[in-house]
């Protein structure tokens, strides 16, 4: 199945807000994107309400969207969040996780490295979001896998983004494989650890991201 039209302007949005093209606080004329798009007013209001999830748009009733780009301090309290909520995943699953679903993550790492080497970035973030979607599921408690999936697609662009620093794609696909490796083992600790440093951007990492930001800004 092909990629639906709102996702498709939402990531070509994504692209434009990150690269600087839309500046903070501008105003996005949904007449004027319908246009540029050559769609309706619906793929397009579904395109910026996925925006406004991210936290990319904010949407003001009578007054319009506007573009909205998270602080510095913002973005690290949110990943501080995804890390500890996909580490106490990670500590459930341990305990709970099925053979079956080890397996569907055996696989989605396959896809991943297929990706990865096909220098497919976009093609691992998708592969990529399956993944952290099983284990999500696999902690067995739904209310814990509903918050995971809500702030994991606020944070959908700076994660995205923060694959194309060099050699992360990499790293990341290597960390995949020790998370797995912990929950085979029932190891909840070690599988916490791991998913918590996995998904973190503190230290080198969230430097590295923020300087990308910048310099899609300038």
């Amino acid at each position: 199945m092909g990629q639906k039209r709102s996702d498709a302007i939402a990531d070509t949005l994504e692209g434009l807000i990150l690269d600087g093209s839309f500046e903070d606080g501008q105003r996005l004329d949904e007449v004027q994107l319908a246009e540029r798009f050559e769609v309706s007013r619906t793929p397009l209001r579904e395109a910026l309400q996925r925006l406004a999830i991210s936290g990319l748009v904010e949407q003001i009733p009578r007054r319009g969207v506007f573009v909205r780009q998270p602080g510095p301090v913002e973005l690290v309290e949110m990943f501080e969040v995804m890390a500890e909520l996909e580490a106490v995943c990670a500590r459930l699953a341990a305990e709970r996780i099925t053979d079956e679903a080890l397996k569907d993550m055996r696989r989605a790492n396959a896809s991943c490295r297929t990706a990865l080497d096909a220098r497919d970035t976009d093609g691992y973030y998708r592969e990529n979001e399956g993944f952290h979607a099983i284990l999500y599921r696999q902690s067995g408690n739904s209310f814990l896998e509903q918050e995971c999936r809500r702030l994991h697609r606020r944070l959908t662009p700076f994660r995205r983004l923060q694959l194309r620093l060099r050699g992360r794609i990499r790293q990341s696909m290597a960390e995949h494989e020790a998370i797995v490796d912990a929950l085979e083992h029932g190891d909840a600790t070690l599988a916490a650890d791991r998913v918590r440093a996995h998904v973190s951007v503190q230290g080198e990492k969230f430097f590295h991201l923020m300087r990308s930001l910048k310099t899609a800004a300038e």
